[in-house]
C-alpha cells in the first residue's frame, strides 16, 4: 500500500470516530442512539481489522470506496446499517449447471459498493 493511501485510510478511519460523536438517531432515544454509535464503532474496526492486511492497491481503492459510500448513505439516511439488496437470494433461475453459474456471477458483481465487505449477503 502507498503513502497515500494510507493515510486515505487512516483519514476514514478517524473520520468514523468523529462521525460517532455527533451521531444522532433518527428517534431521538439516547438508547437509540447509544446503540447506533456503538454499532458504528463496532462495524468499522472489525472491517478495518479485517483488511488490515490488504497491499493490492486496487483492493485498497474498491475498501476506499466502499467506505466513502457507507459513511454519505449512512449521513444521507440517518442510518449507520447498510441497506439491503432487494434480490431473492435464486430469484432470477431454477435452472441448473452453466445458467445456475452464470447468475451467481451475475449476482456478485450486481453486489453495490457498499456491501463488498459483507460476504454473507446474497
Amino acid at each position: 500500500m502507498t503513502t497515500a493511501a494510507r493515510q486515505e485510510v487512516l483519514g476514514l478511519y478517524r473520520k468514523i470516530f468523529r462521525l460517532t460523536k455527533k451521531w444522532q438517531a433518527l428517534s431521538g432515544k439516547l438508547e437509540d442512539t447509544i446503540k447506533e454509535k456503538q454499532y458504528i464503532v463496532d462495524e468499522a474496526k472489525t472491517l478495518f481489522k479485517k483488511n488490515k492486511h490488504v497491499t493490492d492497491t486496487d483492493v485498497v481503492k474498491q475498501h476506499i470506496e466502499e467506505c466513502n459510500a457507507r459513511i454519505e448513505m449512512g449521513l444521507h439516511y440517518g442510518i449507520p446499517y447498510p441497506r439491503p439488496i432487494h434480490l431473492p437470494p435464486m430469484g432470477l433461475t431454477q435452472k441448473h449447471g452453466q445458467v445456475l453459474k452464470t447468475q451467481e456471477k451475475l449476482r456478485k458483481q450486481a453486489k453495490p459498493v457498499y456491501l463488498k465487505s459483507h460476504d454473507d449477503v446474497l
